[in-house]
Parts: structure tokens; C-alpha cells; sequence
């Protein structure tokens, strides 16, 4: 999903989280701002589609869930607001209830799938955004357009390391909820265009 800023006047909290939850689509909010939140690609789209149910299927019994990028997620320190296109909380669900808006404060792990327009925000400043959450454990940027998925793990000291997978035949363990996505099956049915 793309976000774009919208020309408005600054808002409070409160007031964004009336605001997207009568609106028709999806925004995201930092530091007074709003960003509407655009269409995806068909392949953005079916990497979605796989990881979710991947991921759905092998945790299945377990104590986490799968959430796809419709569940809003806050990074509470900052005051941001960000609809993930994956997040996975296990355990409790540590939820933000204001005016009967539901947004999730634990995620242990998020993937982003990236785009040309969201490449450099996904890996900077959200990422950044993003490692102030003590509950996140891993993040993964996946590419729509080659083989290519990059995870990044909190280790004990609270740094993060990185591993990046390019061939099909690999398969990455996310150690935090116990499962493992093959990449033939993450990209299955998406066509690498440019």
C-alpha cells in the first residue's frame, strides 16, 4: 500500500481515529498528519494473500494470530499509527480502544511488502518507527519485484541483525513465532514485473 500525505490541518490523536474510521479508505497518522493510504499492486496483493496464509496455516493451533493490513498497529512512544501489511501478536492482544477503534500495541512481528514509492520509507524511517515497539521481534521487507526478502531479527542486546534470502529454494525460519515460509511459496503466482 502506498501512503500519500493529505492537505489538512494538524490533528490530535482522537481526532485521526474518528476521522479514518468514517472514512471510506484507510490512513495512516504521525505527529499531526494524516497519509490516505492507496490501491496495491495485483502482486502486492497475491504476496499478501500467500504470506497471510502461510502464516495462518502453521499457527493454526497455536497462541499467535495473523493479522492482514485491514488492523491498524501503534507505535506508542511516537504516537504513530500504521496499518502493517502483515503483523502477528501472540499471546494477548495488547489493544488501544478509543471510541470504538481497535489498534494493536504488541505486534511480535511485521512484513512489509515493498513498492517503488515505499521502498525507502519502509526501510528507514518506518523501520525505525517500528524497533521503538519492545514487543517486535522481527520485520520483514519483501520485494514484488524480484526474489528477495530481508529479515531482521532483535537479538538479546536490543540490535538487529539481518539475513536476506534471494532464491526460491530457500526457506526462512521466524524464530519468534516458530514458523517457516518457503520462498517458492511466498512468490507463487506473482510475475516480477518492473
Amino acid at each position: 500500500m502506498n501512503a500519500q500525505p493529505q492537505e489538512n490541518i494538524p490533528m490530535m490523536p482522537e481526532e485521526y481515529l474518528e476521522f479514518d474510521k468514517n472514512s471510506e479508505i484507510r490512513h495512516e497518522y504521525f505527529d499531526g498528519e494524516i497519509f490516505a493510504m492507496t490501491g496495491a499492486s495485483l502482486d502486492h496483493n497475491q504476496l499478501n494473500h500467500n504470506i497471510n496464509r502461510i502464516l495462518g496455516n502453521q499457527l493454526l493451533d497455536g497462541n499467535c494470530r495473523v493479522f492482514a493490513s485491514d488492523m491498524r498497529v501503534k507505535v506508542e512512544k511516537i504516537d504513530k499509527y500504521t496499518y502493517p501489511d502483515i503483523s502477528v501478536v501472540c499471546g494477548a492482544i495488547e489493544l488501544e480502544m478509543v471510541k470504538g477503534v481497535e489498534t494493536i500495541l504488541n505486534p511480535v512481528v511485521i512484513i512489509e511488502i515493498l513498492s517503488d514509492s515505499t521502498e525507502a520509507y519502509d526501510r528507514g524511517q518506518k523501520f525505525t518507527h517500528y524497533r521503538l515497539m519492545p514487543s517486535l521481534k522481527e520485520y520483514l521487507l519483501v520485494s514484488q519485484s524480484n526474489c528477495q526478502v530481508e529479515k531482521f531479527l532483535r537479538k538479546k542486546d536490543g540490535s538487529w541483525n539481518m539475513t536476506s534470502y534471494d532464491d526460491l529454494k530457500q526457506s526462512i525460519k521466524i524464530e519468534s513465532i516458530g514458523c517457516e515460509l518457503l520462498l517458492s511459496d511466498i512468490y507463487r503466482w506473482v510475475s516480477f514485473k518492473k
